[in-house]
C-alpha cells in the first residue's frame, strides 16, 4: 500500500498562484484532499488530485470547533490514514495535528524537498514569488530552510 500524501488548502492555493502546483505532482504523483478543500481553491483540481471523505464525522466536528473546516477535514482524514503525511501551513492547525502524531510538513518545506530532488532550482526564488502573491511565513523558517537547501 503506498503512502497517502493529504493537502490542506494553503499549499495547494500557494503553488497554484505561482505557477508550481506540478512540484507536489512530481514529489507525490498523487495527493488527497477533502472537498471543504477544493471549496476554499475555489476551481477544479487536476486529475492527480482526489477527494475523499473523512469518516470519522464525530472526530470532523471535534476539530471544526478549533479550525477551519478544510484544516478539520484533512487532519480527521490523515488521522484515519496511519503513516500518512499531512501538508498543512497554518501554526494552530499543525499543532493540532503534531498532538494528534500526524507527520506533517508545509508548502516551504515541500519546495526544499522540491529542489534536493532537483524539481525546482532554487527555493528562495520560489519563495520571492509566495511573497509577492501574498504568501505569509516565519522569517526564522525562511532563513532555517534557505540554509539547509544551501542558498544562504
Amino acid at each position: 500500500m503506498s503512502r497517502v500524501i493529504i493537502a490542506d488548502a494553503s499549499c495547494l492555493i500557494a503553488l497554484d498562484r505561482i505557477g508550481e502546483l506540478r512540484v507536489l505532482k512530481a514529489l507525490y504523483s498523487e495527493i488527497v484532499t477533502t472537498i471543504e478543500v477544493q471549496k476554499e481553491f475555489g476551481k477544479e483540481f487536476p486529475e492527480w488530485i482526489s477527494i475523499e471523505a473523512a469518516k470519522n464525522t464525530l472526530k470532523r466536528k471535534e476539530l471544526e470547533q478549533i479550525l477551519d473546516a478544510g484544516e478539520a477535514t484533512c487532519i480527521a482524514l490523515a488521522i484515519e490514514n496511519p503513516h500518512s503525511l499531512l501538508i498543512i501551513d497554518e501554526k494552530k492547525g499543525r499543532k493540532v495535528a503534531s498532538n494528534n502524531r500526524l507527520e506533517i510538513i508545509g508548502t516551504l518545506g515541500v519546495l526544499l524537498l522540491a529542489k534536493k530532488k532537483s524539481i525546482i532550482p532554487s527555493v528562495k526564488d520560489k519563495i520571492n514569488f509566495l511573497a509577492q502573491h501574498k504568501f505569509r511565513f516565519n522569517q526564522a523558517v525562511v532563513t532555517k530552510l534557505l540554509t539547509e537547501g544551501g542558498e544562504l
